[in-house]
């Protein structure tokens, strides 16, 4: 594979270039990567431009649609195949924030589900995000859950540079990206795939559409 070193910023305005050429009614794009690749920063930075270009936008984290801690944490707190498969609330997420922003959806999408601070609802509001407008979803473990986006964006780290970023006490969590990178292939699976061994100096994958 061969990556075609950018910035930050060149590749939020190739990004978002890209995107505000598309003609659909509503735009959903996901920016999925694990915790130290800082998909959140790219999905913010990104979310900033797209405004700047004229279009509504509406931020949305996977963080925000997690199952209950009494879901969650069945195997345990520290268990790498329940955070891969049952941390995050897939069905939540897609009834809630995708399916209204596809054909002939109703544009009227719920920010956020459920606290997992305090382990309880949000009770957010519904938001209509107006036609034209732009979902742009931040998380982790994203691909190859069939959720309805137009847009993925992978940001990759090698398995050392992974764990070299990763804190001690989220260590338990590294054997989780590693089945996801061996079962999805994130990296080739995703529209966009970006290697962020270094965040300050990504890399986008060569035969990348953007």
């Amino acid at each position: 594979m061969r990556f075609r070193p950018t910035s930050l910023k060149a590749l939020v305005d190739d990004l978002a270039d890209h995107l505000a050429r598309r003609a659909e009614p509503w735009i959903r794009v996901a920016v999925d990567g694990a915790p130290p690749a800082e998909p959140g920063r790219l999905a913010d930075a990104l979310a900033e431009r797209l405004r700047v270009l004229g279009r509504p936008v509406q931020r949305v984290s996977a963080g925000d649609f997690l199952r209950p801690a009494s879901l969650r944490f069945e195997r345990g707190k520290r268990d790498p195949d329940a955070r891969y498969e049952d941390w995050l609330d897939a069905g939540g997420l897609a009834r809630e924030v995708l399916e209204p922003l596809g054909p002939g959806g109703t544009g009227r999408v719920l920010p956020s589900l459920w606290n997992a601070g305090t382990d309880r609802a949000t009770r957010a509001d519904y938001v209509a995000l107006a036609p034209g407008g732009v979902l742009v979803l931040d998380g982790e473990l994203l691909l190859g859950r069939g959720l309805a986006v137009d847009h993925t964006v992978h940001l990759w780290m090698s398995a050392s540079a992974l764990a070299r970023r990763t804190p001690d006490e989220q260590a338990w969590a590294l054997p989780a990206y590693a089945r996801y990178d061996a079962e999805v292939r994130p990296l080739l699976t995703a529209d966009t795939g970006v290697r962020v061994d270094d965040p300050a100096h990504p890399a986008v994958l060569d035969d990348d559409p953007v």
